[in-house]
């Protein structure tokens, strides 16, 4: 339970060394995630030891070096899969960045699944990374993209949201902020 003196986002803060520093007299906020997130300390320990002891190329290899990496890999996208109750580790697929992983499926299942008339809902405050794709889709396959809007104090409109929801939406791709 937390406390009075620690909101939620002090203790997250905590894990990101990066976040440590002062920009302009004020704490560090990053907010560019869709092109290159911070990393918490569990990551870069992970990172450090990765590089100091079995760095390799991960499915590509037989020697001792690949197979550690290979297994460490697997390990991941198993605990993931566990993490958020996917029916296959098979279906955990890493990406650099969420730029281009919103690509990926933009150009993969988008271009090959939208048709005429599909309809995407994205918001009014996405990324670039997360409506150029959507728009090139939508242009190419004939797809129609929904916006939703913000509230009076500028938050994403929940209620708008639901309205948008039809038979005809295919995906939904939109950015939660979690401001506490």
């Amino acid at each position: 339970m937390l406390t009075q003196e620690k909101t939620l986002a002090e203790i997250v803060r905590q894990d990101f060394p990066i976040l440590h520093q002062e920009v302009n007299g004020h704490p560090l906020v990053y907010l560019d995630n869709a092109a290159t997130s911070q990393k918490p300390l569990a990551v870069l320990n992970a990172l450090q030891d990765y590089y100091q002891n079995y760095n390799s190329n991960v499915h590509r290899g037989v020697h001792a070096l690949s197979a550690k990496a290979t297994d460490t890999y697997e390990a991941a996208r198993l605990k993931v899969a566990q993490f958020i109750k996917a029916k296959s580790y098979k279906e955990i697929v890493y990406t650099r960045n969420a730029s281009e992983a919103i690509n990926i499926v933009a150009y993969s299942w988008g271009l090959n699944t939208l048709k005429t008339g599909d309809e995407i809902i994205l918001s009014v405050m996405e990324h670039h990374s997360n409506l150029v794709p959507w728009q090139m889709v939508a242009k190419k396959t004939g797809a129609v993209i929904k916006f939703v809007q913000l509230t009076e104090t500028q938050e994403f409109d929940l209620e708008q949201f639901k309205t948008l929801i039809s038979d005809k939406t295919k995906l939904v791709s939109v950015v939660i902020f979690l401001i506490h």
